[in-house]
């Protein structure tokens, strides 16, 4: 699961991040070639660099590729390395489902019943905000695979 997990995502991660260089280089071609630059690519490159910083954030949750300190990791024996990785992932859970899927669910909610929309694009907010509960449930099946199949991810 955890490898189609990380192939739709990673392909996801590559298209928004060609459509974000395409906007771009549109943006600076109609800026400085035809002297009158779009008003989207601007804001839609915005909106694309939130979902690729936030769906990267799970994406490497999910490789292991995060920023840790592991001093104590290396000092511990294979079973204490073992659960002190299992607390940690069920902290990262915790903190997946209170801040990621009860806030970020929150600001969805509140954007998508107040009705904002974009000033460029035209496009309702929520769907820009719905990357940080959909990240939160991603790092979570990522931490809940790593917990379940732990021999795959300890050194």
């Amino acid at each position: 699961m955890k490898r189609s997990l990380d192939r739709i995502l990673g392909g996801i991660l590559v298209l928004l991040m060609a459509i974000m260089v395409v906007a771009v280089l549109w943006q600076v071609f109609s800026r400085y070639v035809m002297q009158s630059p779009s008003s989207i690519t601007e804001e839609l490159a915005r909106y694309l660099l939130i979902w690729i910083g936030i769906l990267g954030a799970a994406y490497a949750a999910g490789q292991q590729a995060h920023l840790s300190i592991n001093l104590l990791e290396e000092k511990l024996d294979a079973v204490n390395r073992k659960r002190l990785r299992i607390g940690i992932n069920i902290l990262i859970i915790f903190f997946c489902i209170t801040v990621l899927i009860i806030g970020g669910g929150n600001l969805v909610y509140v954007s998508y019943d107040l009705g904002q929309r974009s000033a460029a694009l035209e496009i309702p907010l929520y769907i820009v905000y719905f990357v940080i509960p959909l990240s939160g449930v991603l790092i979570i099946i990522y931490k809940i695979n790593e917990i379940l199949n732990p021999q795959k991810y300890l050194v």
